[in-house]
């Protein structure tokens, strides 16, 4: 089945978790990133030189967890690991500054806090180091950690984030087991290596990989996949068992029943990292809600969808998820055009993530092929094009009588098919100057029948560092010759 979520559901769903309290216990680490440029190759190895612009650092695994939970409106107990170094401040650092996160940091004495390093050129990962310890924590710390679980209160979930780095010894997750015993709430996991070793759990989360690992067989196919469970399931005594299966979607069997497989939408990809962590902190909340199996996953196959179209570890909030369902039963063009507000904070995730941001505008009424070549030539010199779109209104103060032959709606839809436009934003002003403003586009773009000072915002764009470009031009090509051709 496709996973399509009842708007009215999700909404419920989303309202019945809001302030929900939920743990999120097990490997903590900081994921760094280095963005920057590469324009020329070392002349020492062959390897790019990457020319570092922004360095940002945020929680990852366990701690990506929590922000995840926070995000769709939870309040989230981060109990996590770090060591006695300068990273283990970063990561409390990290914490404090993170909203509705409570961590709860045990530090073990000699251990490395878990640093992981991403060089990001252009929204591609380059290269990414590793800092970490993965022995299994000492018996201090287990009793640390039991600590901290015991004065955990009022909690609606237990999840457990496995990132194989030591943290969980059989006297950790009988703590767990012990906690949610005494509160009466589900405990979900998202593994590594075994399942075993988790015992009665509500819920085991591995992907498509580690179920392959784990049993000795292949899941490329649902047939794969249902015998896969049917052995795991077998082996462990947790109640249920769901394999993440990337764009193949999600399949689950819970003990007793019989496999389902649950489709996801197509979606544009661009960064998986972080997503194991959306999906299980989506199925937190689900559980925390006392929302239907079948309705935590159909959440964890949207919240998964929209995060994996971001970079970096991301975040998904609850009105994103009812934003991606609606745009999910749009047709693909209708999804890429908005209005001021959200292309301002469509525009400022992509920033976030790195990426340059490039604009031009017109009337675009009649397109041709002249303008393809200048809007493919606009995206060359940047990660995501915006169009900004004369309304009709405008486009009839600017042009006359008679203009625009095509509506605003078909225009935008025309714009929003092709490839190389990202997003469509209409204006109804004579002139962009507010949309770019607003939206501080890192290349601004227009053709070279203008000169650079001509070109309107070309100064607000200068000032804060930004570029102006002038685009070729195909002779021979344009709206008022094509009309004129229509009306002769």
């Amino acid at each position: 089945m496709t996973a399509a979520v009842d708007l009215s559901q999700l909404q419920r769903l989303l309202d019945q978790g809001a302030g929900a309290r939920l743990l999120c216990i097990g490997d903590l680490m900081i994921d760094r990133y280095v963005h920057g440029e590469v324009a020329r190759i070392s002349p020492e190895a062959p390897i790019p030189v990457l020319s570092r612009k922004l360095q940002t650092a945020m929680l990852g695994a366990a701690g990506n967890v929590a922000r995840n939970v926070s995000a769709l409106g939870a309040e989230a107990v981060l109990i996590g690991v770090v060591g006695d170094d300068e990273e283990a401040h970063s990561a409390a650092a990290l914490i404090a500054e993170a909203t509705g996160v409570d961590g709860r940091l045990v530090t073990a004495p000699g251990r490395r806090t878990t640093v992981k390093t991403r060089f990001v050129c252009g929204g591609q990962q380059l290269l990414r180091v590793d800092w970490e310890d993965d022995a299994p924590v000492s018996a201090e710390v287990e009793a640390d950690l039991a600590s901290a679980l015991g004065a955990a209160s009022a909690l609606r979930a237990i999840l457990i984030s496995d990132y194989a780095k030591g943290v969980f010894t059989p006297a950790v997750i009988g703590a767990c087991l012990a906690a949610a015993a005494g509160l009466a709430c589900p405990v979900i996991v998202d593994p590594k290596g075994g399942f075993a070793k988790y015992g009665p759990v509500d819920l085991i989360k591995p992907n498509a990989k580690e179920l392959s690992a784990a049993t000795g067989l292949p899941t490329q196919t649902d047939d794969e996949v249902a015998a896969a469970l049917t052995q795991a399931l077998a082996g462990c005594t947790a109640k249920a068992l769901l394999v993440t299966r990337a764009g193949q979607g999600m399949s689950l069997m819970e003990r007793g029943g019989e496999v389902r497989h649950f489709r996801a939408r197509a979606r544009s990809v661009f960064d998986v990292s972080g997503a194991g962590d959306t999906c299980l902190a989506a199925l937190g909340l689900a559980y925390a809600s006392a929302a239907p199996l079948e309705q935590a996953v159909e959440l964890a196959i949207l919240a998964s969808g929209v995060v994996v179209g971001r970079a970096g570890a991301a975040t998904v909030t609850p009105s994103e998820l009812v934003e991606a369902e609606l745009a999910g039963r749009m047709a693909p063009a209708e999804a890429k055009v908005a209005m001021a507000g959200p292309a301002a904070e469509m525009v400022a995730r992509w920033r976030a993530a790195g990426l340059k941001i490039g604009f031009t505008n017109g009337c675009f009424d009649i397109l041709h092929r002249g303008h393809v070549a200048y809007l493919n030539q606009a995206r060359a010199w940047c990660d995501r094009l915006v169009v900004g779109l004369n309304s009709d209104a405008s486009v009839q103060g600017l042009k006359g009588a008679g203009r625009p032959v095509n509506p605003l709606e078909s225009r935008a839809l025309v714009l929003a098919g092709l490839s190389c436009v990202d997003l469509v934003t209409p204006f109804d002003t004579a002139t962009p100057i507010e949309l770019i403003k607003a939206l501080r586009p890192d290349v601004l773009v227009k053709g070279a029948d203008y000169s650079i000072e001509q070109v309107v915002g070309f100064d607000v764009v200068q000032a804060y560092g930004g570029e102006v470009r002038l685009a070729d031009i195909v002779d021979g090509y344009s709206t008022t010759a094509a009309i004129a051709r229509m009306r002769s």
